[in-house]
C-alpha cells in the first residue's frame, strides 16, 4: 500500500466484507489486468455523465487506464451538455416527493429530470444542436460518413463550443477521449436526444440517415478492434447494465460462434457495478457466471459484481487505480 494515497488506503483498511470487499477486489483485479498489459473496456450505462463521473473518469482516460469505451448515446451527449450548460442545471433533492403536477411544471420550464438533477433543454440541447447540425451537413455535402462519437469529437475539437464552457475542460471525459481519439462504441445511439434530433432532420428531408454510421458498423468495428488488441487479454468493466454492456460483450461469442474464429480469447476480466439484483430474466441483474453459458467469459475469468450505487463505487475504484 506504500504507493497508494489516503483514499486507497482507507478502502483497503475498512472495506472488508460484502459489497465493500467486492469493490476492493474488483479494483485490485482491474489493476492486475493493466499491470500484465491487458487492455480494458469500460461501459457506461444510465446517466453517468449527468452524475459528473467525468471529473474522475477523464483522468482514467488521460492516464491510459481505459482503452475503449462503450456508452449510451445519453452519456455521449450529456457530458457535452454539462460542459456547456452546467450553471443552468437544477438539483431537486426531494425528487421522491414530487407530485405529477410538479413534474409537469418542470417540463413547462424546460427542465428534464434525471433522478435529482434537471437538464435545462434550451441551454443544453439547443446550444449543441446548431453546431452539430452544421457538422452533419458538412459531412454529407462532402460525401463523408462518421460514427456518432466521431461527430461529437469533431464538435469538441473544432472549438465552436468554447464560448459556452461552464466547467473546467479537464472534467469532461469526452474532451479527454477526443484528445486521444479513443475508440468508442455507442449502441442504440438513435435512442438519445441527439439521435432524435438527427431523425427529425431525416424526416424533414434535410439529412440522409446514412450520414451517421449504424450500430452494425459499430459491431464490425469492435470485432476488428478486439482481434487486434486481445494478445494480452481485454478486460470488461461494466457500470450499470443495459445495451451499453450487452452490445460490446457479445463481440466474443459472435467472433467465436458466428464467424467460427475458435481461437478468439474470452474477456480476461469482468466486473459489473449495478444496483439491479438477480431476478426474472434481467440482464442487468445477471450474475457473471451466466455469461459463461453464452460464451462471453471463461471458467477462470476473474469475475466481480458490486451491487451498489455506481456513483459511489466507480469513483472509489478509479481513485484506487489513480493511487489516490
Amino acid at each position: 500500500m506504500s504507493n497508494k494515497g489516503e483514499i486507497s488506503q482507507f478502502i483497503q483498511k475498512y472495506f472488508l466484507h460484502f459489497n465493500s470487499a467486492a469493490l476492493v477486489d474488483a479494483a485490485k483485479g482491474y489493476e492486475e489486468q493493466l499491470n500484465k498489459g491487458s487492455k480494458m473496456l469500460v461501459s457506461l450505462a444510465g446517466a453517468m455523465s449527468t452524475a459528473e463521473l467525468g471529473k474522475i473518469f477523464a483522468e482514467i482516460i488521460r492516464t491510459d487506464k481505459v482503452h475503449i469505451i462503450s456508452c449510451t448515446g445519453a452519456n455521449l451527449e450529456e457530458d457535452l451538455m454539462n460542459l456547456v450548460a452546467h450553471s443552468h442545471y437544477k438539483r431537486v433533492p426531494n425528487y421522491r416527493d414530487l407530485t405529477p403536477q410538479e413534474e409537469w411544471d418542470l417540463l413547462e420550464n424546460g427542465l428534464n429530470r434525471v433522478t435529482d438533477t434537471c437538464i435545462p433543454e434550451e441551454e443544453a440541447f439547443r446550444r449543441l444542436q446548431k453546431h452539430i447540425y452544421d457538422i452533419w451537413k458538412e459531412a454529407e455535402a462532402n460525401g463523408e460518413r462518421y460514427f456518432p462519437h466521431e461527430f461529437m469529437y469533431k464538435l469538441l475539437l473544432s472549438g465552436v463550443l468554447e464560448q459556452y464552457y461552464e466547467i473546467d475542460i479537464k472534467d469532461s471525459w469526452m474532451y479527454a477521449a477526443a484528445e486521444k481519439n479513443l475508440p468508442i462504441v455507442v449502441p442504440g445511439w438513435e435512442d438519445s436526444t441527439m439521435g432524435n434530433i438527427f431523425a427529425s432532420y431525416v424526416i424533414k428531408g434535410e439529412l440522409k440517415a446514412s450520414t451517421v454510421k449504424s450500430g452494425i458498423e459499430y459491431m464490425t468495428f469492435l470485432a476488428d478492434w478486439y482481434q487486434k488488441n486481445s494478445e494480452n487479454g481485454i478486460g470488461f468493466f461494466q457500470i450499470g447494465g443495459g445495451i451499453a454492456g450487452d452490445f460490446p460483450i457479445c463481440v466474443v461469442p459472435m467472433l467465436y460462434q458466428d464467424l467460427e474464429q475458435t481461437e478468439t480469447p474470452f474477456w480476461s476480466y469482468f466486473c459489473q457495478i449495478s444496483d439491479s439484483t438477480t431476478s426474472y430474466g434481467s440482464y442487468s441483474g445477471a450474475v457473471p457466471n451466466e455469461k459463461i453459458t453464452w460464451g462471453k467469459l471463461d471458467i477462470d475469468t476473474p469475475k466481480f459484481i458490486v451491487e451498489s450505487d455506481a456513483t459511489i463505487v466507480a469513483p472509489l475504484i478509479f481513485a484506487y487505480l489513480l493511487n489516490m
